[in-house]
């Protein structure tokens, strides 16, 4: 038999058509009717690992972006209750305790770490539409004129500065793979910009993912791919729930070509990224280092931020005992975080009594 092989698409159930020679295989009569016959060839199965890792992923991806419903039973409306009680009184409204925090803060510089993302902006089914509003940028810009101030987010640097729009803060995109001061501030050594970009050599090879991704998952409405540089948010918020395992194994697939890359996950994001040893806990520590407080017991640091990546940073402030982070969330969830707020309005509330009772003391940094 000659050119007999055919290239098909695990995906697929289709019909093959295969050429034949004159081999006593195939019969005489299909020989002679155009020296082809159809195969009809069975869905091929995925490898059981394979298949295993993909229902991993999508478990995973409904626990950390949970389908919220209005329960009808009133015994599991009381649970949810008492699951709330529980959940508060190990993680209690920073706004609640704001005294007990102001009392921790006396004499100590607060350095203030922010997510963007569900912590300043609301969560939007658009990315490109997730803007701040005047009154949380003037919160945060009251914010920075006492305290160290950065943003620490999974958006490129670029573009989370392009919604938050203030020059004088300190910018990590990228999870902290893209980290830029501004110049002439007080704590910067040498009195230098801040530039830190741990993982430049894998940005042609994201951008080259970027490219194949986004043609595959155009199969899966609702999939969008964003390039954030140094990584790519794989968004599903508007993917209905039943898809999102076949948008896990569509990223599975690509990812499978490039060991280099790693792939996490998010609020309704998957996040791929360059397997450095390197996250937003790591660059709170950068950024606690360029401002001279690498060793300083006097210091505060203030994380708040939404997402599972954030837990980074708050993993590294409980390791510290120096600080604390702050988790926004409605729901209980499992946090290293030491106080909630439930919303970004709360954020901004608590932003603002901030500058109230500690900036009031304090001439700027």
């Amino acid at each position: 038999m000659t050119n007999q092989n055919a290239a098909v698409s695990e995906a697929q159930t289709m019909d093959i058509k295969v050429a034949m020679s004159s081999s006593p295989l195939f019969s005489s009569a299909a020989a002679s009717s155009g020296r082809c016959i159809t195969v009809y060839r069975r869905k091929l199965l995925k490898k059981p690992e394979t298949a295993q890792k993909i229902n991993a992923w999508a478990d995973s991806m409904r626990a950390s972006s949970p389908t919220r419903v209005k329960s009808t039973s009133p015994s599991r409306s009381h649970a949810q209750s008492e699951d709330q009680k529980s959940w508060m009184i190990h993680h209690p409204s920073a706004l609640e305790m704001f005294e007990k925090i102001m009392n921790e803060s006396k004499g100590k510089q607060i350095v203030m770490f922010l997510d963007y993302d569900g912590t300043l902006s609301p969560i939007v089914e658009d990315p490109d539409r997730a803007f701040m509003s005047d009154e949380m940028r003037a919160a945060v810009r009251e914010v920075a004129k006492h305290f160290p101030t950065a943003i620490v987010s999974g958006r490129c640097r670029d573009k989370v500065y392009n919604f938050v729009r203030l020059a004088e803060l300190y910018y990590a995109g990228s999870h902290g793979m893209d980290i830029k001061g501004p110049k002439g501030r007080k704590y910067n050594k040498g009195n230098r910009a801040v530039l830190f970009q741990p993982a430049s050599e894998f940005l042609p090879m994201i951008d080259e993912v970027c490219k194949i991704l986004s043609q595959k998952i155009k199969t899966t409405p609702g999939a969008r791919v964003e390039n954030n540089k140094f990584c790519l948010s794989v968004h599903f918020r508007c993917v209905d729930e039943k898809r999102w395992a076949q948008l896990a194994q569509q990223v599975e697939e690509v990812l499978n070509d490039y060991p280099k890359l790693r792939l996490t996950q998010g609020r309704k994001v998957l996040e791929i990224r360059p397997t450095v040893k390197w996250d937003k806990g790591k660059a709170l520590e950068f950024l606690l280092e360029s401002l001279g407080f690498a060793n300083s017991d006097n210091i505060l640091p203030v994380y708040i931020g939404d997402d599972r990546t954030d837990e980074d940073a708050f993993k590294v402030l409980r390791k510290r005992c120096q600080g604390f982070g702050i988790l926004v969330s409605k729901f209980p969830k499992e946090t290293n975080a030491s106080y909630t707020l439930r919303e970004p309005s709360e954020v901004k509330l608590f932003l603002q009594r901030l500058v109230e009772g500690k900036g009031s003391s304090l001439l700027g940094y």
